[in-house]
Order: structure tokens, then C-alpha cells, then sequence
């Protein structure tokens, strides 16, 4: 749909001037004059549109994150609870993204909610239409508010929720910032010595007819291999990590690697806290805002990360078909631990299910906090420790037999 910017006249004779959305200068006049304006000059800009393909050309830098979906999510409820209609507090958002480069492709998409809108679609039917951006479950979560008549409720607690996930992924991010960097640079010691100091160290031990530590020929073999073979090295470790996310992607290899990060120690229990806060978390706004169960967990098993505990959310489907309940399926599993099941239990009972469900992800939320920050105190030790040892390797491989040679007078 074209874009006009336009010049009128309001009803007390002041010039007005701005841009609309509009099938041509005709359905701009009419909509104009909905508003108390009279047209008196149009002229066609750039399509929306085109400046969304343009936007895509560039993803990083108009990438759309949970943060920026939150926050649009929050001013969305804000200007609903306080009135606005719909289709003005979409056009208010959008103009205000299109002025962040940033930003800039959700304000063109927020557009075409809003131009959907108007054409007489439902805001979750509009948001539907965009789906890698508001999925299955926002979308949902839409339909059950404008159903009930509380759409700025459930986009206030849909915020909170997706404000909650964002602070997790930002918390494991930083987790796991440190390592990486510490992997990075010890790949580049480790490099830098393998094919640059030590070749031209241990040349001195080659005029020597000493016998070298087992140790210090380990060093040599591997700085000789390296040295010689860096390219096929580095392709192999390629081909290797190609080879790896290809299984892991496959169904068998997505359930064994799964399995094994549930055992792996610390970052299975993070794993395992993570994926019940989700799980109840998601499952308790949800019904909350009015979804039926069954198509609760139908959405619910599909933000579960882990494929063995989306396993577990499937039987709970299974079981409510079959009138049992949720405590049920994960009393039977070994996957969910005993104060989760314990709480949902007693929930169901007391017919308070929701709010359990989100008294347990606030349970767990705390839990992954503390787990996260386990894992920091404890991996930070062991990168400066494995470092340590590989310096700590090279040199000692190398001043040894130096030391020998001068004892030996050689």
C-alpha cells in the first residue's frame, strides 16, 4: 500500500501536515475526512514495503530482539489501558520506531498490523500474518484478550513475561561471555607458540645429541604439526563442527545430545531449571488469559528447549485426553523434580493450577540465578587453570632440557 504525504486544513483553519497509508489520493481524502480534515495537496512517497526489503538486506542491524518486541508489547497495553483506539496506538508505535534505525523494520511491520487492522482483520489475525517475529504463543495470548475483553491485561503480563525470558538470556549470555573469551584467546597462545616461538626455541636441541623428555618430544611433534599442517587442522575442526550440528539437528542425535546435557553436571540442572521455569511460566499465563489447556500444551512443548522434557509435555497432553492429571504424568516421570510435581499437584487440587504454575517459575527462576552463578564461579577457576597448564607445559618443555644441557656442560 502507497504512502502520501499529505498538506490540509482542519476545521478552525489551520494548516495540518503529516503522512498517511492509503489505497490512492481518493481513500486518503475519505480517511481525512473521517478525522476533520480537508485535503488539499497529496503526493505518493516510497511504499512501506519497499523500505522493509531494504531493511532485510541488512540483518544485523535491524534485527528484531524479545527486548524489542517487550517493549513494544508494554506501550501497546499502555496506550489501550488508557483508551487510545487500536488502530491509533499502532500508528503512534510505529511512527516511533520508523524514527529508530534501530528499530526501524518492527515500525514497518507494526505498519502492516495496523493497515490489517484496518481492513478488518483482528489484531491477533494481523499479528499472525508475521509470524517469525509474534509467534504461536504471543499470537494466542492476543486472541484469548481480545476475546475476553482484556486485551491490555494480557499484554501487560505477556510484558512481564517476555521482560523475565530476556533477563534469563542476558544473565546466561553473560555467563558464558567470559569463557569464550577465554577459549578465543588461549586458540591464539597456543597458535602463536605452536608455530612461531617454539620451532625456533627448541632449534637449539637439533645440533645436541641429547636425549629429550618424553614430554619435550611431545611438544616438538605437536609444534611440528601445526607448523606443517595448520590449514588441514583447521578445515578438519570445520568439517568437524559441521558434521556435529548436522547430527545434533537430526531427530536420534537431538535426543541423545539432549540426554546428555541433562546429565552433564551444573549445566544439566541449568538446563532442567530453565526449562521448567519456561514450562510453567508459559503454561501459567496462559491459561490464566483464558486458553484452553490442550492448546496450552500444544504451544508449551514447543518453546521447550530440551527434546526429553518436550517428551514429558506430550504425555501431559496424552493424559488430560484421557481425564488424568497433570501431577500425574510428572510424578510417573523422573524429569521434573519432586517440588515441582509436588506444587502443580497441590494446585490442581485447590483449583488454584495457575497460580502455581507461575509460583513454581518464579521458584525456578531463582533457582536459575543462583545456578548461573555456580557455574561462573566455577568456570572462571578453570579457564585461568587450563591456561596456566598449557603455558606452564611449553615452558617447562622447554627450559628442561635446557637446564640438562648446562649441568652436562654441553
Amino acid at each position: 500500500m502507497p504512502v502520501f504525504s499529505y498538506k490540509c486544513i482542519d476545521k478552525s483553519g489551520k494548516i495540518v501536515t503529516g503522512t498517511k497509508d492509503a489505497d490512492s489520493e481518493r481513500s486518503l481524502r475519505d480517511l481525512l475526512r473521517q478525522e476533520g480534515l480537508y485535503l488539499q495537496e497529496a503526493k505518493k512517497a516510497a511504499d512501506k514495503g519497499e523500505g522493509l526489503r531494504k531493511e532485510i538486506e541488512i540483518p544485523f542491524l535491524n534485527s528484531i530482539s524479545v527486548a524489542d518486541i517487550g517493549l513494544v508489547t508494554r506501550q501497546l497495553a499502555t496506550l489501550i489501558k488508557a483508551s487510545v483506539p487500536l488502530t491509533e496506538s499502532l500508528e503512534a508505535i510505529a511512527d516511533q520506531l520508523r524514527d529508530d534505525k534501530k528499530r526501524r523494520k518492527l515500525g514497518t511491520i507494526i505498519s502492516q498490523v495496523k493497515r490489517s487492522v484496518n481492513e478488518g482483520n483482528s489484531l491477533a489475525q494481523s499479528l499472525n500474518k508475521h509470524p517469525k517475529v509474534f509467534n504461536e504463543f504471543y499470537v494466542s495470548m492476543v486472541r484469548s484478550g481480545e476475546a475476553a475483553g482484556n486485551l491490555d491485561d494480557v499484554l501487560f503480563s505477556l510484558t512481564d513475561f517476555l521482560e523475565k525470558q530476556q533477563k534469563i538470556r542476558n544473565k546466561i549470555k553473560g555467563a558464558m561471555t567470559y569463557p569464550i573469551i577465554m577459549i578465543f584467546i588461549t586458540i591464539i597462545i597456543i597458535s602463536i607458540l605452536m608455530t612461531s616461538v617454539v620451532p625456533n626455541v627448541i632449534s637449539i636441541f637439533e645440533d645436541t645429541d641429547q636425549t629429550l623428555p618424553w614430554y619435550t618430544t611431545m611438544l616438538i611433534a605437536t609444534s611440528n604439526f601445526f607448523a606443517s599442517y595448520w590449514l588441514e587442522f583447521f578445515i578438519a575442526v570445520a568439517l568437524g563442527i559441521f558434521g556435529f550440528k548436522k547430527w545434533k539437528k537430526s531427530k536420534k542425535g537431538r535426543w541423545i545430545w539432549d540426554g546428555f546435557l541433562l546429565k552433564v553436571p551444573l549445566v544439566g540442572e541449568l538446563i532442567r531449571r530453565i526449562s521448567i521455569s519456561r514450562f510453567s511460566g508459559t503454561l501459567g499465563i496462559m491459561l490464566s488469559s483464558g486458553v484452553p489447556i490442550l492448546k496450552s500444551l500444544d504451544i508449551v512443548r514447543t518453546v521447550m528447549g530440551n527434546m526429553i522434557l518436550r517428551e514429558v509435555v506430550g504425555e501431559i497432553e496424552v493424559a488430560i485426553k484421557e481425564g488424568r492429571s497433570i501431577g500425574s504424568v510428572l510424578d510417573q516421570s523422573s524429569e521434573f523434580p519432586p517440588l515441582a510435581t509436588h506444587m502443580i499437584a497441590i494446585g490442581e487440587k485447590s483449583g488454584q493450577l495457575e497460580e502455581m504454575l507461575e509460583n513454581v517459575a518464579l521458584a525456578y527462576d531463582n533457582e536459575v540465578e543462583t545456578t548461573i552463578t555456580q557455574l561462573t564461579s566455577i568456570l572462571e577457576p578453570i579457564m585461568i587453570v587450563f591456561m596456566g597448564a598449557i603455558v606452564a607445559f611449553v615452558v617447562f618443555s622447554i627450559l628442561m632440557p635446557i637446564m640438562q644441557m648446562n649441568n652436562l656442560g654441553l
